[in-house]
């Protein structure tokens, strides 16, 4: 990585409105280069080769011109935690002001998750809704719980594996999404999707910058929808270009979870159910790590620059 990159390196932490799986705040490192900033922040608990592509696209933002985009805005989705009080759930969609659509996390608890499921159609009776199980089903758990949510527009990694996905398709007819099977495998080129996702989720960072999504989405030729990673504003900005960067884009993304923020170095609103594309200048103002943090982050990026030469 080049020295003068890591010489314009900020960490900050980001607080988290509530506990979104576990995460109640977001530590992130931003670089600076001639195209604006770029962001690293894989979780904590990644490993280096895990945070390779994080860092690969960090330096692309940083360092490379922006792709052709065909809108200037994004249509978003809503994100839902796993939170069950009617207050705390009019709360988090009344953070995205237009929204159409809600994204429901699930697969930690049936009974709760079918309530939470309930209680969003309540709140938006007239709203798409679509869910998130992170993997966390068998096979047959998916199964029962697909046959129990209602109408929904697609069921995101309901199972962890692609043989797993693959049998699910032959028991239920709901479209399926692939995420981290994607992402978290070692050569996502080398997989095998046939009858085991409809979709493609693209997230910018764990799959190593736009150039590589866009290789990724035209060698599996599947429809795509972008999200994030959680990510601060300047990462939300770049999943936003992504998602512009395609001609077609059928689905409202994943690109609103910056209302999961408590603080942000800058602020993306969301207007009538999008959000626009922006030149981001991060505020850092009361958000820098301390002095240990800054090192740690620092060690952990020189570490995976190394795995990318």
């Amino acid at each position: 990585m080049d020295q003068l990159l890591l010489e314009t390196l900020r960490v900050v932490t980001l607080p988290t409105t509530t506990n979104f799986r576990g995460v109640t705040f977001r530590e992130v490192a931003l670089i600076h280069g001639e195209y604006g900033w770029g962001e690293f922040s894989p979780f904590l608990e990644y490993d280096d080769a895990e945070s390779a592509p994080w860092l690969a696209c960090a330096i692309e933002a940083a360092t490379q011109p922006r792709p052709q985009l065909y809108r200037t805005h994004v249509a978003i989705n809503g994100t839902i935690p796993a939170l069950n009080e009617v207050q705390d759930l009019e709360r988090v969609i009344n953070s995205f002001p237009g929204v159409k659509t809600f994204k429901v996390k699930v697969g930690t608890d049936v009974s709760e998750d079918l309530h939470r499921l309930e209680l969003v159609r309540t709140l938006r009776p007239n709203a798409t809704i679509r869910v998130d199980v992170n993997g966390l089903l068998s096979v047959d758990e998916a199964e029962k719980f697909i046959n129990s949510i209602g109408d929904v527009e697609y069921v995101e990694q309901p199972c962890a594996t692609i043989e797993e996905l693959r049998e699910l398709k032959k028991r239920v007819d709901v479209k399926i999404v692939g995420d981290e099977v994607l992402r978290k495998a070692k050569d996502p080129f080398s997989l095998d999707l046939s009858n085991a996702v409809d979709y493609l989720m693209l997230k910018v960072q764990p799959l190593g910058g736009i150039k590589r999504a866009h290789k990724l989405a035209e060698h599996h030729n599947l429809p795509v929808v972008v999200s994030s990673a959680l990510e601060s504003a300047v990462g939300i900005n770049y999943g936003l270009i992504l998602a512009a960067s395609f001609e077609g884009m059928g689905f409202d993304c994943g690109l609103g979870t910056g209302s999961l923020l408590a603080k942000n170095v800058a602020e993306l609103p969301i207007v009538d159910g999008k959000i626009a594309i922006s030149d981001v200048t991060p505020n850092f103002d009361g958000l820098d790590v301390s002095a240990d943090r800054f090192e740690w982050w620092k060690n952990r990026i020189m570490r995976t620059a190394e795995l990318l030469k």
